[in-house]
C-alpha cells in the first residue's frame, strides 16, 4: 500500500501518545429550565480546547464507543487562520505549528504543517471510535488526495467505504477560473471492513414509478425477468411458452430466469395449466449460456402449455382482462415478451450513493441562511454546513442511542442536527462537541441552547411586481417605461416589508444575457421554531494530570480515582464506593476489587495494617492496590491474590 511521507511526519506519528492527559472541568449545565450550576447528568457534552488534549481526555471513558464521527477540518485553501500550537518538541515543528497558516505562495509547507496537525487527531480518532463505528471527513479537493492516504495508513484501505461527493451549491459561478468546483468530500472510513449504511426514506419521487394497472392488491413496478449467470444457473435456463401466442420464450443470452423453475411454474399456472417437458433444446440452452453444447447440463425441462393453444389463449385472455395478473406477466396485451413485477413493500429504503444532490443533502447558501435565523440575522460562522447534510450522515450511520462526536464543532451544526433526528424519529443519541475557538460557548454553545429552546425564523420571501426586457422598442419608450415602474413601486409600497426601486437586472442563461427592469419586493415572515428539548453540559479542559510523572496537586483527588478506574477497568465510576473504604474504587465485572491509596500529606504504604482496615463488604476474588510504597511480602500479596502498583509509576498513561 502506497504510504504518504511529509516533512515532519516522523515527529508526530506517535505523538498522540505524548498529549498530556487533562481533566475535564464541568462549567455548567444546560436543559429545557434553562442554564445552571448543577450537574444535570447529561450524556451531552461541549467541550472548550484543543481537540487533541480534549480527545486525550475522553479515552478513559470513550475509547471504542463513539459509534460516528463526523469532523469538518480545516481545508487548507490557503485563505484561513487556523493555528494548532500540538507542543511537538521538535524546532522544526515547533515552528510550524506555532505560527499561522501562510497563504498560498508565501508559505510552501503549509501542506506539511496541515498533515502534521490532522495525524495526531485522526490517531485518537481511530482510538475513540467503536468496532461498528464509522467516520465522515468533510474535505474540498486541495487536501482530499492526502488525507486519503494517511486514512488508509490509520484506518487500513479495506476500512474505506466511500468518497461522497456533496453538491454545496445550487448554482454555478459565472466569474470563476477554470474548472469551478460544485462539490466537496465525505471521505467515509469505518473501523472494521464490511461496514453498510442503514437505508434511506423513500420520496414521493421514487414511490411514483409504481402503479396498479391490473388492479393489484399493492402498487408495483415492472422489472427484468431474467437475472446474470447463465452458465453458473444453467438449471435456470429453459423455454416457457407463452399462452397467448405459443412462443417459447427463452432467456436472453447469457441471463437466466430470476426464480427457481418450480416457482417459474407456480407464477405461470395463474394464467393456465402448464407442465414440464423435455423440448430436446440442448442447443438453444448452449446458445443462451454460451457455451459448447456438450458442456449444457442435461435433463432441464421447458415449462410448456398442457392446453391446445386456443384454449391456454382463452384462459389467458380471461386473467388479463380480469385484473390482478400473475407476478410474471406477458406486455403488449399478452402479445409481447416476459415482464416481472417488483412490488413497492419489497423495495425497502433507499440506499444511499456516493453523489449526494444539495436538493437532499442541503447547501452552503441554506447553511448560512439556518445560522442567519438562529443568531438573529447576523452570520455568527463563515463556513456552516447545513443541518441536513449532518442529519442525512445520522440516518445512514447511527441507531437512536447512539453516540455521535465532532471535533471540529464550529457553529455546532452536529449538536443541532442531532437534536433534530432525535426529536423526528424519538431517538437518544448523544454528542460530543469539540470546539477550540473563543466562541465555543457564544456560538458553539448558544446554538444548542436555542435549538433546544426555540427560535424565532424570520423567513423573507420575494416577489418580483414589475419585469420588462429591454429591447429595442422598449428602450424607444423609455420615460414611459420608468414611469410605469415607479407608479408601481410607490402603490406596493406599505404593503410589503421593503419594495426596492426599479433597477436594471441581467439575467444570464448559457453564454447569453438579457436585461429587465425590474421591481422587486421583499416580505419577512416570521416563524417560531419549536424547540427540540435535550440537554447538555459545558466544560473546559482541566490541569494536566500529571507532571514531571507525578500526580498534580491541582487535581481534584475524586478525578484521579475516576482516571484509575477507567485505565484499568473501562466502566463507568461510581462515586459511592469511597462510602464503604475511602480509598475503594470499586469491583469490576470479572470480580477484581480495586483501591486507590493516596494521600497528598504523606506517602501510603500497603502493608499489614492497611489490609486489617478493609472491610468485608469489599472482599473479592483478586485485588489491585495502589499506593507509595509496599512492605508486603511477595509470598503475602500472592497469598491474597493482591497486584500491587506503584504511584506514580504505575498509573496507566493514555
Amino acid at each position: 500500500m502506497p504510504e504518504l511521507t511529509w516533512v515532519g511526519k516522523d515527529k508526530v506519528i506517535t505523538h498522540h501518545l505524548d498529549v498530556p492527559y487533562r481533566v475535564l472541568d464541568r462549567q455548567y449545565s444546560f436543559d429545557e429550565t434553562g442554564q445552571h450550576n448543577d450537574n444535570n447528568g447529561s450524556e451531552n457534552m461541549i467541550i472548550h480546547g484543543d481537540n487533541l488534549e480534549a480527545l486525550k481526555a475522553l479515552l478513559p471513558k470513550y475509547e471504542g464507543k463513539v459509534d460516528c464521527i463526523y469532523i469538518d477540518p480545516p481545508y487548507n485553501t490557503g485563505n484561513e487562520g487556523w493555528v494548532y500550537n500540538d507542543n511537538v518538541n521538535d524546532p522544526r515543528i515547533k515552528k510550524w505549528l506555532g505560527e499561522v497558516v501562510g497563504k498560498e505562495g508565501e508559505d510552501l509547507s503549509r501542506h506539511d504543517k496541515w498533515l502534521c496537525m490532522m495525524y495526531p487527531r485522526l490517531r485518537l480518532l481511530h482510538r475513540l471510535l467503536s468496532p461498528t463505528g464509522v467516520i465522515f471527513i468533510s474535505i474540498d479537493d486541495n487536501e482530499a488526495a492526502p488525507l486519503r492516504l494517511i486514512c488508509d495508513e490509520i484506518f487500513g484501505n479495506r476500512c474505506f467505504v466511500a468518497d461522497i461527493c456533496w453538491q454545496r451549491t445550487y448554482s454555478t459561478r459565472n466569474d470563476s477560473k477554470g474548472i469551478p468546483a460544485e462539490v466537496e468530500h465525505l471521505l467515509v472510513f469505518s473501523k472494521q471492513p464490511g461496514w453498510n449504511p442503514n437505508k434511506l426514506e423513500r420520496t414521493e419521487d421514487m414511490d411514483s414509478i409504481y402503479k396498479n394497472p391490473d388492479n393489484d392488491i399493492q402498487p408495483w413496478t415492472s422489472s427484468d425477468a431474467f437475472a446474470p449467470g447463465a452458465a453458473t444457473h444453467q438449471g435456470m435456463v429453459y423455454a416457457v411458452q407463452s399462452p397467448f401466442t405459443g412462443e417459447f420464450i427463452y432467456p436472453a443470452r447469457g441471463r437466466c430466469w430470476t426464480f427457481e423453475q418450480s416457482e417459474v411454474l407456480r407464477l405461470m399456472r395463474g394464467w393456465t395449466e402448464y407442465e414440464l417437458r423435455d423440448l430436446d433444446d440442448a442447443e438453444k440452452r448452449a446458445e443462451v449460456c454460451g457455451i459448447p453444447v456438450a458442456a449444457v447440463k442435461p435433463d432441464v425441462l421447458g415449462i410448456v402449455l398442457s392446453k391446445p393453444l386456443d384454449e391456454a389463449r382463452a384462459d389467458a385472455q380471461a386473467v388479463m382482462d380480469r385484473g390482478q395478473w400473475p407476478r410474471f406477466y406477458f406486455t403488449k396485451g399478452g402479445y409481447g415478451g416476459v415482464r416481472r413485477k417488483t412490488y413497492l413493500d419489497s423495495v425497502g429504503g433507499l440506499l444511499p450513493t456516493n453523489f449526494w444532490p444539495y436538493d437532499v443533502a442541503g447547501h452552503t447558501d441554506e447553511a448560512k441562511k439556518e445560522v442567519r435565523a438562529i443568531f438573529d440575522g447576523r452570520v455568527a460562522f463563515d463556513t456552516p454546513k447545513p443541518t441536513r447534510l449532518i442529519e442525512r450522515i445520522l440516518k445512514i450511520a447511527t441507531e437512536p442511542g447512539d453516540l455521535v462526536l465532532d471535533s471540529f464543532a464550529g457553529s455546532g451544526t452536529t449538536g443541532q442536527a442531532v437534536l433534530n433526528v432525535n426529536k423526528q424519529d424519538g431517538g437518544e443519541r448523544r454528542f460530543i462537541l469539540v470546539e477550540l475557538g473563543d466562541y465555543a460557548d457564544t456560538v458553539t454553545a448558544e446554538r444548542v441552547r436555542r435549538t433546544i429552546h426555540g427560535f424565532k425564523d424570520t423567513r423573507t420571501e420575494e416577489h418580483v411586481l414589475f419585469e420588462e426586457k429591454l429591447t429595442l422598442s422598449a428602450l424607444r419608450k423609455g420615460e414611459n417605461l420608468l414611469a410605469e415602474a415607479t407608479e408601481i413601486f410607490e402603490q406596493a409600497r406599505g404593503n410589503y416589508t421593503k419594495v426596492l426601486r426599479p433597477k436594471i437586472v441581467t439575467k444570464v442563461t448559457g453564454k447569453s444575457g438579457s436585461s429587465f427592469v425590474q421591481v422587486v419586493a421583499r416580505q419577512e415572515h416570521e416563524d417560531d421554531v419549536s424547540g427540540t428539548g435535550g440537554s447538555f453540559s459545558y466544560y473546559e479542559l482541566g490541569s494536566p494530570l500529571l507532571i514531571g510523572g507525578d500526580l498534580n496537586p491541582e487535581v481534584p483527588l475524586e478525578r484521579v480515582r475516576e482516571y484509575i478506574w477507567f485505565t484499568e477497568t473501562g466502566q463507568a465510576y461510581e462515586s459511592g464506593s469511597a462510602d464503604i473504604h475511602a480509598d475503594f474504587l470499586g469491583r469490576s465485572v470479572t470480580g477484581v476489587a480495586y483501591f486507590f491509596a493516596f494521600d497528598a500529606e504523606a506517602p501510603t504504604v500497603l502493608d499489614r495494617e492497611y489490609l486489617a482496615s478493609i472491610p468485608a463488604e469489599c472482599a473479592a476474588e483478586a485485588y489491585v492496590m495502589y499506593a507509595d510504597t509496599c512492605v508486603l511480602s511477595e509470598q503475602e500479596l500472592a497469598a491474597h491474590s493482591i497486584t500491587f502498583k506503584k504511584i506514580p509509576r504505575d498509573i496507566t498513561r493514555l
